[in-house]
Formats: C-alpha cells, sequence, structure tokens
C-alpha cells in the first residue's frame, strides 16, 4: 500500500467518506449525571461531528465491554482523530476507541490486492 502512489491514508474518492466505528465506554461519575439527567448522546455529539465535516450514521447503547457505539462518516483520517481527542478530553469517556471500517466491496479489493502480492515474515 505504502508503495502504491494511489493509496494514502485517509484520502477518499472525491465525494465518499469513509466509514468509523466509535465505541464509547463511560466513567462512573458519567453514568451517575446520565442517571440524574437522561439523554441521548448520540444526538448530542451529531453537531460535533458535522462541524468536523462528518455524519452520524446510527448509534446504539450497549451492554458488555462499551455502553455506546456509533457508526459515522468523516472525510478524512485527521478529522476522526479529531474528533476522537475531543471527546477524549472531555472526562466522561474511560474508554473512547475510533476503527476504520471497509465496505465488504472495499475488503475484496483488498484481499484481490493482496493476492497479486507476496511477503515473506522475518525469520
Amino acid at each position: 500500500m505504502a508503495g502504491d502512489p494511489g493509496w494514502l491514508p485517509g484520502k477518499h474518492e472525491e465525494g465518499k467518506m469513509s466509514h468509523y466505528l466509535i465505541q464509547v465506554a463511560y466513567t462512573p461519575e458519567a453514568w451517575a449525571t446520565m442517571v440524574k439527567n437522561p439523554q441521548d448522546r448520540i444526538k448530542a455529539i451529531t453537531p460535533v461531528v458535522e462541524r468536523l465535516g462528518g455524519k452520524v450514521k446510527d448509534g446504539y447503547l450497549t451492554f458488555g465491554e462499551y455502553d455506546t457505539i456509533a457508526i459515522c462518516e468523516f472525510p478524512d483520517d485527521v478529522s476522526a482523530a479529531a474528533f476522537s481527542l475531543a471527546a477524549s478530553a472531555g472526562g466522561a469517556c474511560k474508554t473512547f476507541r475510533t476503527t476504520p471500517l471497509l465496505t465488504v466491496a472495499d475488503g475484496v479489493k483488498a484481499m484481490k490486492k493482496a493476492g497479486g502480492v507476496s511477503y515473506e515474515p522475518p525469520g
């Protein structure tokens, strides 16, 4: 990929934004606040994501390691990272994870591309 001049991280086709999975675990203090004052945090983050040129596609409360997930689009990796940093700096999240997502079609393209190269592991 690094040797392919057509591929640059965070650079996408004109008008096409990348998708990111956002996973958040809140601090006990944040949960205490939300229990006293229930609120839709997906609705709360939407204007921030939009100011960074992105869109919130969907969001859910979850059980398990993370409390909330969202699927967002951002125009580039820098904008996704800016959202992650801004949200983390607020102090309400004990864990904040951003995972770039590939469409299945892009994943198949990557598999085909990988099939055309060889890699020799160390040893």
